[in-house]
């Protein structure tokens, strides 16, 4: 647990307490960094045993003129539903009362802050999953799967073969109208000719992320409908993801409505009915979210701000056509989504994940068996 204070000449001391060295208890659970390494390693000005936590941090809370802290029980947002499943824990009640209600302040708007804007060293490792995870992309859709679970078995060994660390995220990989689904996640079923395949997926590289989403026929060809939706959608990530720079003045939810208008006007042009609800059906999601550190990171920072350099988003416009009376029939059951990180520059976009082929020739070329 890391603490922070101010001491009587308004320097910041750092305060980090660990567990300490165990030779019988690494031998089972790994080495740990003890005592000393919290100072020469992780730069604390102080350290300490954990578990003198409880001795050793109402003497610091004391001194302190506020509180900054997201442990449950220390802020009065906790709900009575999220209060009834916590259940009880002796050691965060005790830490709650430590603290003065009247000078705890929440940790995680100060945190997003620092989060949501990344510094040169992590684009560089944004970059490099981006990188890595495209390349296993365009490599995937040369092979020929017929199963689900094949697929997302050879993505998570490719991102790997690449470089990066690990998978990102619980993969999706969507055959068919699977693809309606849009957090489908069982990757269990079979693949067939004459279907989509919709693959959302990343890896993660020094503890960053990437997100892509691609989609493309498991037998190498678009038929028209396909290729028309397809189409459809790609001409508006194309449009948003150029206003991805900080000279454009624009919000994420201001992308979102762009995204939204030009998809209903592409579907207009194929013979779609888009009044009503129509919108909130074929396009349910948000065209972007910032990544960086998780997937969704940043939780809570709001999208209403001009997007700023630095920041790190996905483009991810979607169709999921239900089997409908409603919707023309030859798009019935066809679900599609093109994704890509990015990171906002000041006169353009930095497409992160550029390596992931999506232009319909190129998917067709590289799928041609």
């Amino acid at each position: 647990m890391g603490v922070g204070s101010t001491d009587t000449d308004q320097e910041h001391v750092f305060h980090l307490f660990v567990r300490p060295k165990d030779a019988k208890a690494e031998q089972w659970e790994g080495a740990r960094s003890g005592i000393q390494a919290a100072q020469d390693v992780f730069n604390a000005d102080e350290a300490g045993n954990v578990n003198d936590l409880e001795k050793v941090l109402p003497s610091i809370i004391s001194k302190a003129s506020e509180v900054y802290t997201d442990i449950p029980g220390t802020t009065k947002s906790r709900t009575t539903f999220s209060k009834l499943f916590s259940g009880p824990s002796t050691k965060l009640e005790g830490f709650a009362k430590m603290l003065d209600s009247a000078k705890v302040k929440p940790l995680r708007p100060i945190i997003n802050g620092l989060r949501v804007v990344k510094s040169d060293a992590e684009v560089d490792n944004m970059r490099f999953a981006g990188r890595a995870s495209g390349r296993a992309f365009t490599l995937a859709m040369r092979q020929k799967f017929t199963r689900e679970k094949d697929l997302a078995a050879f993505l998570d060994y490719q991102f790997k073969v690449y470089g990066c660390d690990t998978n990102a995220y619980v993969p999706v990989v969507a055959g068919g109208n699977k693809a309606l689904c849009i957090h489908y996640v069982r990757n269990n079923d079979v693949l067939r000719d004459e279907q989509l395949v919709l693959v959302d997926a990343g890896g993660e590289y020094g503890g960053y992320i990437t997100d892509i989403t691609r989609t493309w026929p498991i037998n190498g060809k678009f038929s028209e409908p396909q290729k028309d939706l397809y189409d459809a959608i790609l001409t508006v990530q194309r449009e948003c993801i150029a206003l991805c720079r900080e000279n454009a003045n624009i919000t994420l939810d201001k992308l979102h409505s762009l995204a939204e208008d030009g998809l209903k006007e592409q579907l207009k042009q194929l013979g779609f009915d888009v009044s009503g609800n129509a919108m909130e059906t074929l396009f349910p999601h948000h065209v972007g979210h910032y990544i960086g550190l998780d997937v969704h990171d940043a939780p809570g920072y709001p999208r209403t701000g001009n997007l700023k350099v630095g920041q790190c988003i996905t483009i991810e416009p979607g169709l999921y056509i239900p089997n409908d009376e409603r919707w023309p029939q030859h798009f019935r059951g066809i679900g599609i989504r093109i994704e890509d990180s990015v990171c906002v520059q000041t006169e353009g976009p930095l497409v992160l994940t550029t390596e992931a082929v999506k232009e319909v020739v190129d998917i067709e070329a590289l799928t041609d068996r």
